[in-house]
């Protein structure tokens, strides 16, 4: 486990070296918010990170409902009973198995790791615009149909998800890269991922923090490229997304 901090957010990051899963902590004047929740083995190191901070976990938002950002979900709750959960209205039908699509979504299959038997039920659905403490919640569909992204209103750190990828070559979520080609291949729709990041690219954060790969202070440069190579990679996309 390795954790890096910049400014108000605490990147803990899990096998950084071979596999990186990330989770965020981010530091309110009196309590934590945990964003993601990393793989099963994560609840210990997460809780020793918190630890170290000094401060309660008292929220834990979901970007979406893959199991490499739930899996520790209901070993924190646990620990944390009072800890609200908060994640999409769309993603709460993943957490609970549901893979059905919903009308109006692209008929695509939802792909990756969809969880199976998590015990926890969310607290908050969460919508586009609502706000959680010092965080802005962005829709950002593509990964899953029901993905968010998160700014901090005090710094302008986008945490992301998987709507990007920086591990193997900063990329929009559904651009293969074959160093780290798993976010690509566990996304559901490149249209709509393409729509959510040129929309998270409009924010013009100063920190782009996602699942997987190093944190990116200024990255407005690197999001650029990302959505170019994207745009000319998926064919088909309208340029009026």
């Amino acid at each position: 486990m390795k954790i890096t901090r910049i400014g108000y957010l605490y990147q803990v990051a899990f096998m950084p070296r071979f596999f990186p899963v990330n989770c965020y902590l981010v530091e309110e004047e009196s309590e934590l918010t945990l964003i993601d929740a990393a793989l099963p083995f994560s609840v210990k190191g997460i809780l020793q990170a918190a630890q170290q901070i000094g401060k309660p976990i008292t929220r834990i938002i979901l970007t979406h409902a893959h199991g490499d950002h739930i899996g520790a979900l209901d070993g924190l709750k646990k620990m944390l009973p009072q800890a609200q959960v908060y994640i999409s209205r769309r993603d709460a039908k993943l957490l609970a198995g549901d893979v059905a699509l919903e009308a109006g979504e692209p008929q695509t299959p939802i792909k990756g790791g969809i969880p199976k038997g998590i015990q926890t039920k969310p607290d908050v659905l969460l919508a586009d615009g609502d706000r959680i403490g010092s965080l802005q919640a962005y829709a950002a569909p593509g990964h899953t149909p029901g993905s968010m992204a998160f700014l901090d209103v005090r710094s302008r750190a986008l945490i992301a998800g998987d709507a990007f990828q920086v591990r193997g070559g900063v990329a929009v979520s559904g651009v293969v890269k074959w160093k780290f080609p798993f976010p690509a291949l566990a996304t559901w729709s490149k249209e709509a991922s393409l729509a959510s990041t040129r929309r998270l690219r409009q924010l013009e954060p100063s920190l782009l923090a996602v699942g997987h790969g190093r944190m990116i202070e200024q990255p407005v440069a690197v999001m650029d490229a990302a959505l170019d190579e994207a745009t000319a990679k998926f064919q088909g996309v309208s340029a009026s997304i």
